[in-house]
């Protein structure tokens, strides 16, 4: 039985050869993946980055391209569940004590076992292969051994022993849905919080292991939708899907966005749907004149990297004649916000500095700021698995109070009857609401604005599931979206 790739089909006669030069190239992609899971694992490297920069160097394109893929993202998303499942394999030995290289590669072959359709024995043999070429041979035989225990029951099998074996449900969703205890305690208290069901907890873990569709955004005045769908038929072949919220989304089935010529020329870009949700109800809220009555004239954006966020303001302020100044502190962030807003460098400026300073340097300057702050990223678990590993609970109090404070210079920043948008890519508590009643407590002269009517007004539909405001909370579950967070504050004119 020749081995396939997920979601590949047989092939009949004149098809792509499946002897051994489609093993060749399958275990070239195994050893793109497992050199991609050290890097994240060694380097501190994130898969997104690492991973597409592997494909390229090796020349790995479609189906062998898509099985690397997969192969990193499936066993970073659960590893938690191999994890659980691998310590049942190994005769007492605790995963802990194992050699961090093999421990990767034993979950990369569980995954192949019992998350991908690759036969059993081909998972196994491939993964001891790599095993013994980078670790050695005795590390190779344990591999072996493992493997195969793993292969003995199927998916469902293992997950009913360990609901057995773990009667507590916290416990079994940590195992099974693959978060850490801290990560899960947190959404389930960012539901609450919300009034949304506690049953809904496994759902949006759920939505976290899922992978999400590649979404672009059609930057206004730069390429219609339309335009943009027609590209995306002509290129890669297929046909886009308008998003489910914002006007500007388009959704991808397949295919690299990156050939497309308005992704090439800064006119269009990949972001994710709530990521253009945010930055267009910040557009849309409801600014007061200024003491003049002046025309907007000025916004910012106040931590700018990587700069999606920046370029979609950024188009609708060309639209308006408004100049927007996108700032990013860190230097190879703010390249990357010049690579985006390439095409609007008549309305757009970047510059490199210190977003906590710029209220005091330029206070009540600007109409719309934009505060994208720097946060555990739990909201993006779907496109980072990595993170959900990375993160701990002790880089909450540095962060938080970098949050404060770059809310704290935005609203000194925005003018009398401005708009400040407080955004963070995390549902946690202590990363969005009690950032914002943090910095709003003992001021009387900001006016917290309903985020929903922005919403709506930005995207000429009423998005359902967003609570009783005014804040609003996106969920991957209930929005396929990022789970983004978004306060509107209205400076009283």
């Amino acid at each position: 039985m020749s081995e396939q790739h997920p979601g590949s089909r047989p092939r009949r006669g004149g098809g792509r050869p499946t002897g051994p030069r489609r093993r060749e190239a399958a275990d070239e992609a195994r050893t793109a993946a497992a050199d991609t899971l050290e890097a994240v694992a060694t380097s501190d490297a994130y898969a997104n980055l690492a991973l597409p920069k592997m494909l390229r160097e090796r020349g790995l394109t479609g189906r062998d391209a898509a099985f690397a893929t997969e192969l990193v993202y499936g066993t970073l998303r659960l590893r938690g569940r191999y994890d659980a499942i691998l310590a049942r394999c190994t005769n007492g030995r605790p995963l802990d004590q194992l050699d961090p290289p093999v421990l990767d590669l034993l979950r990369m072959g569980a995954h192949q076992i019992l998350g991908m359709r690759v036969p059993s024995h081909a998972a196994v043999s491939q993964t001891v292969n790599l095993v013994r070429a980078r670790v050695g041979t005795g590390a190779s035989g344990f591999a072996n051994a493992v493997l195969r225990a793993v292969g003995r029951q199927d998916l469902d099998t293992w997950l009913a022993q360990l609901r057995e074996e773990i009667p507590d449900d916290g416990a079994y969703l940590v195992a099974v849905e693959s978060h850490p205890a801290w990560v899960v305690r947190a959404l389930r208290s960012s539901l609450r919080a919300a009034d949304r069901p506690t049953e809904e907890l496994a759902e949006l873990l759920r939505a976290d292991n899922a992978p999400p569709a590649v979404t672009l955004v059609a930057r206004p005045g730069l390429v219609s939708p339309e335009e943009l769908a027609e590209q995306v038929t002509r290129t890669l072949g297929e046909r886009g899907t308008p998003g489910s919220w914002a006007p500007t989304a388009l959704r991808l089935a397949g295919g690299d966005p990156a050939s497309l010529p308005a992704v090439r020329d800064a006119l269009a870009g990949v972001q994710d749907e709530g990521s253009q949700l945010v930055a267009l109800a910040l557009a849309a809220a409801e600014t007061l004149p200024g003491p003049d009555g002046e025309q907007e004239s000025r916004w910012l954006d106040l931590c700018a990297g990587p700069g999606g966020k920046s370029a979609l303001l950024g188009a609708i302020a060309a639209e308006r004649e408004v100049h927007l100044l996108a700032n990013e502190v860190a230097p190879h962030r703010a390249r990357l916000v010049r690579q985006s807003t390439a095409a609007l460098r008549d309305s757009v400026d970047v510059r490199t500095g210190d977003g906590r300073e710029i209220g005091e340097a330029e206070p009540g300057v600007y109409d719309r700021v934009l505060v994208d702050a720097p946060c555990t990223g739990l909201g993006a678990l779907r496109r980072r698995p990595e993170s959900r590993w990375r993160r701990q609970p002790s880089d909450l109090p540095g962060l938080t109070s970098l949050q404060r404070e770059l809310l704290g210079s935005a609203l000194e920043a925005v003018r009398p009857g401005g708009v400040v948008a407080y955004v963070t890519c995390s549902p946690h508590l202590a990363e969005t609401s009690a950032v914002v009643e943090d910095v709003l407590r003992g001021r009387e002269d900001i006016t917290r604005l309903d985020a929903r009517a922005a919403l709506t007004a930005a995207t000429g539909t009423d998005v359902p599931d967003l609570g009783e405001g005014p804040d609003v909370q996106l969920w991957p579950h209930l929005h396929g979206t990022d789970a983004m967070f978004l306060s509107l504050l209205r400076k009283d004119a």
